[in-house]
């Protein structure tokens, strides 16, 4: 389960149950968020289906504990083109 905190316009406090509890802060700058949901979406639920993706491919304890949220299509190439599709319904 994911618990989103909004900490200001940009960044976001993010806790995953799982078998071990983690912590993580994510940024995401406007223009990004844009790209990616074209505003169909709140920040917030970007954040979610970020982590959805994530989780998908990696344990929770893998994921870095603060990164900005471009820094997933480095590791996954396909998480842009992913998520759009995710916020763009």
């Amino acid at each position: 389960m994911l618990h989103i905190t909004k900490v200001d316009d940009t960044t976001f406090k993010i806790a995953v149950d799982g078998r071990r509890q983690t912590t993580h802060r994510v940024t995401v700058n406007p223009a990004y968020y844009q790209k990616l949901t074209g505003g169909n979406v709140t920040p917030e639920v970007l954040i979610e289906k970020s982590f959805e993706f994530l989780l998908e491919r990696e344990s929770n304890t893998d994921i870095l504990s603060a990164f900005d949220l471009p820094l997933i299509g480095k590791y996954f190439p396909e998480y842009e083109e992913t998520l759009r599709k995710m916020c763009l319904k």
